[in-house]
């Protein structure tokens, strides 16, 4: 892909950019219909191997084969995979993510969106890596059953997705501790963000964040087997789930 400018509405992108070139201050706000409004700043995206949080090292030690690093972000997981002899495609529908992963030396970059074909001469992929909450790319149990599903062309026999979810009850929570939850509702760990940064914002996306035993139901039912291999005390986790 060329190194096209960064489209007019990719503030992740714009920001990355920034802090590539040297303005280390840039930082991202992150709007959601469920919290404040909370700072990023765009290091957190450039995290060297030991500022990583302990579960997405622990995922990169799990992985095996070809690698798919999906919603790659500046490309933190896939150097740290490069740098291990590893083969990794790095996707991320952020132009400006993909113009500084290609400026970092990430040697296969796409700017895809999570469910646009791919390649059929790129298949297959021995592990699929979602990690910073990346589960949440999916957007809402729809889509998760949707990738799920959509997965299955893009893994080889045994291959397997490491992902990084949580748990949001504790949003939910009254003074005594009861969850207050509309069962009638959608699902509670379905989340509409937007991001900006200096005077643009994004357009607005959901964002899954699924608890484990909806998880471990959807992915059984669409054919893996699942296994949870790390929690921290944030209620994140990380599961591996293998095609059967």
């Amino acid at each position: 892909m060329s190194s096209s400018p960064a489209s007019a509405h990719d503030p992740m992108g714009h920001a990355l950019l920034d802090f590539h070139h040297g303005q280390t201050a840039a930082t991202l706000t992150v709007h959601s219909n469920v919290a404040e409004d909370e700072p990023l700043p765009a290091s957190y995206l450039f995290r060297t191997l030991w500022e990583m949080p302990e579960l997405e090292r622990t995922a990169l030690e799990a992985c095996q084969g070809r690698v798919l690093d999906l919603g790659a972000g500046a490309g933190c997981h896939a150097l740290e995979l490069q740098q291990r002899g590893y083969s990794v495609k790095a996707l991320d529908a952020s132009p400006g993510a993909v113009q500084v992963m290609q400026q970092r030396g990430v040697q296969q970059v796409a700017c895809h969106d999570l469910f646009d074909p791919i390649l059929t001469n790129d298949l297959p992929y021995d592990t699929i890596l979602m990690l910073m909450n990346g589960l949440g790319l999916v957007g809402t149990l729809d889509g998760l059953e949707k990738f799920l599903i959509h997965a299955r062309a893009l893994l080889a026999p045994g291959g397997q997705i490491l992902a990084t979810s949580a748990d949001i009850a504790y949003l939910y929570e009254d003074e005594e501790g009861a969850l207050v939850i509309n069962l009638n509702g959608p699902y509670y760990g379905e989340v509409e963000y937007s991001m900006s940064y200096k005077e643009e914002t994004g357009a607005p996306f959901h964002w899954l964040f699924a608890d484990a035993s909806i998880l471990q139901d959807y992915a059984e039912a669409a054919g893996y087997t699942v296994e949870f291999l790390d929690h921290d005390e944030q209620d994140q986790y990380l599961v591996r789930l293998t095609l059967l």
